[in-house]
């Protein structure tokens, strides 16, 4: 098992800080991270926080640091689909229905689906059941020829955005499952697309369906400073229609 100091000394390097860096931001000397880098010094619980609040440090990963250093973890992981926290949970699935007839769901740090809304719906009974079976990834159910790929017009653009946006996260909090998840679908290969310019908003995804095409953006909404790391990992992904047609189609939807 690595130090706390190793631990902290690895944060430091991936966000490219010196230890002079991280002094100054957390207020202690200089002296004193590399005591604690180097095990010459057992930093106190705080002490840890603060050099990882700096360091920008996820909270589960802030966990394993307070555990290194001989404390007990401070953050709790409480599902989102129990009664753990259910005031979170009544303002996750009022924005999922507000945002009806447009598809919305929220997934967790590695894409798995945790809840969604009934627009939803008329595109996963598009996909094999056994892409159904918890966890379900939403990343696979785009990609997957089981899935959605098949009704993907531009499905190697969409495979472009998403290994953009995953190799942020991974770089941000590397994660094995999300690394298996990246290897396994979206390690490059071929020509790399361009992005196109000239949308209106966002790179659109775009779907055929019985001869239509729909053509959607998303956005990305997230709790701010979460003190649970269930709450910290997850996301709302929401799909708005990127024209009139595609606006048409989700309002004349009987949900």
């Amino acid at each position: 098992m690595r130090t706390v100091g190793e631990l902290l000394r690895r944060w430091r390097h991936r966000r490219g800080l010196s230890q002079l860096d991280l002094s100054i931001a957390a207020d202690v000397s200089a002296r004193h991270v590399s005591l604690v880098e180097t095990g010459r010094s057992r930093p106190s619980a705080d002490m840890v926080i603060r050099l990882a609040e700096q360091l920008d440090v996820p909270l589960r990963e802030r966990n394993r640091l307070l555990l290194a250093a001989g404390f007990a973890p401070r953050y709790p992981e409480r599902p989102l689909d129990g009664d753990a926290l259910p005031a979170a949970r009544e303002a996750v699935e009022r924005v999922l229905r507000a945002h009806e007839p447009y598809p919305a769901l929220v997934v967790d740090r590695r894409w798995d689906i945790v809840l969604t809304n009934h627009a939803v719906a008329p595109f996963l009974a598009r996909v094999a059941p056994e892409l159904l079976r918890p966890p379900v990834n939403m990343v696979r159910l785009g990609l997957d020829p089981r899935g959605l790929a098949p009704f993907i017009v531009n499905l190697a653009e969409v495979r472009s955005l998403l290994r953009v946006r995953i190799s942020r996260q991974l770089a941000v909090a590397p994660d094995p499952g999300l690394a298996a998840l990246h290897e396994e679908l979206l390690a490059p290969g071929g020509a790399e697309v361009v992005h196109r310019a000239g949308s209106e908003v966002a790179t659109p995804m775009i779907f055929r369906f019985d001869g239509r095409e729909l053509r959607l953006f998303s956005t990305v909404t997230t709790f701010g400073t979460p003190l649970d790391i269930t709450l910290e990992e997850v996301s709302i992904e929401s799909y708005y229609p990127a024209d009139a047609e595609t606006a048409a189609y989700f309002t004349g939807l009987d949900l």
